[in-house]
């Protein structure tokens, strides 16, 4: 079988590698006679995985035991409402960054359960910059800040950390987690839907301080209480299994390719080379800054928008898959995830290159 490169924004590439692991196990786990689908997650073998994937992470990203790691439903969007549900208390005020859709999205559901400042904005810019951290209108005592390292729709990238004293810095990292080396104790509370770097869609991630769990009110349900999930390590009800069974498969994955710092740089490489293409050419561009170009996702246009279909239509063929932008942006985008390998990048800018002579 010939695969395609996917450049899907997520659910996005898996590893090969891990695919084939799942396909040969998906039958009989290690000669128990069942799927990982249909064993219970409180069985022994399940739980051994579960802990060998949260093990694997904190190797990973370096989180210590002042931090509880928490394998979730709900995806993201439904960290919008529980980040300020459980960190937000009465009377008080957290501060939100908006750089793109997705923190828009964040700041709306904030503003369900409380009062909420937004510090910065770039939508002045058509979220083509970063504001400096400089210009940011930060409250005098907020909850927490909140902001979104990089903005998958506009491939937006922070190239700075917000440094927010004592206050606890909330981050959603969706489309950036363990594509490079971060410093996790820099934050309060981080999060990221599964299906960009992680795994398949259906869990999400959350690295909590534990310091910042039982904040929640009485009110708030027991399922949108971190602590209920601290306390419960992640089965107070049945947890997406597969979905954390092949997520573990990743964490080792990448630690066999030599871990974030590896990745990291490989990332880099991938991106540069795309960019270049992109700065070089006369058909195509990117509307961000260059300081805030991300590193996972490429979104470029093309100098006439008639030929979108067929610059897309031909990708496909080609075997390049997922290249669309984003409805509310247009244009294309390439999301070069972990999964993604160089060559799939190479690939992309041999067909652009082409694309561009047959159509001068």
């Amino acid at each position: 079988m010939s695969r395609a490169y996917n450049f899907c924004a997520g659910p996005a590439a898996l590893p090969q590698a891990v695919l084939e692991q799942a396909q040969q196990e998906m039958l009989d786990y290690r000669g128990l006679g069942l799927s990982i689908m249909e064993m219970s997650h409180r069985d022994n073998v399940f739980v051994e995985i579960a802990e060998q994937a949260e093990k694997d992470l904190r190797d990973l990203m370096g989180i210590s035991d002042d931090y509880a790691v928490l394998f979730l439903q709900g995806g993201a969007s439904s960290q919008f409402a529980m980040v300020p549900m459980n960190l937000l208390g009465d009377g008080e005020t957290a501060d939100y960054i908006n750089t793109g859709q997705w923190s828009k999205k964040a700041i709306k559901e904030a503003g369900r359960y409380g009062n909420i400042n937004v510090a910065a904005s770039s939508e002045d810019t058509n979220f083509s910059t970063v504001p400096l951290q400089e210009s940011w209108n930060l409250s005098d005592n907020p909850a927490y800040v909140h902001y979104c390292p990089n903005e998958t729709i506009g491939g937006l990238e922070y190239s700075f950390v917000p440094q927010v004293g004592d206050t606890p810095l909330v981050a959603d990292m969706s489309s950036t987690i363990l594509s490079r080396p971060i410093d996790v104790n820099q934050y309060g509370l981080i999060y990221a839907g599964a299906q960009k770097n992680i795994g398949p869609a259906g869990l999400t991630l959350v690295v909590i301080r534990k310091d910042l769990l039982g904040k929640a009110a009485n009110n708030v349900p027991a399922m949108l209480n971190y602590q209920t999930h601290a306390d419960n390590d992640s089965m107070y009800n049945t947890p997406p299994t597969f979905a954390w069974y092949l997520s573990g498969l990743v964490f080792s994955w990448l630690k066999k390719q030599g871990g974030v710092g590896n990745m990291g740089e490989i990332n880099q490489r991938k991106a540069e080379k795309l960019y270049h293409f992109i700065d070089h050419s006369g058909l195509y561009s990117n509307p961000v800054e260059v300081i805030s170009r991300s590193r996972m996702n490429v979104p470029f246009v093309l100098a006439d928008d008639r030929l979108d279909k067929p610059f897309l239509d031909q990708a496909q063929a080609a075997g390049l898959l997922n290249l669309k932008g984003h409805r509310s942006v247009g244009g294309m985008r390439a999301s070069i995830y972990n999964a993604v390998p160089e060559a799939a990048v190479d690939a992309l800018i041999d067909f652009m290159a082409e694309f561009e002579k047959k159509n001068a």
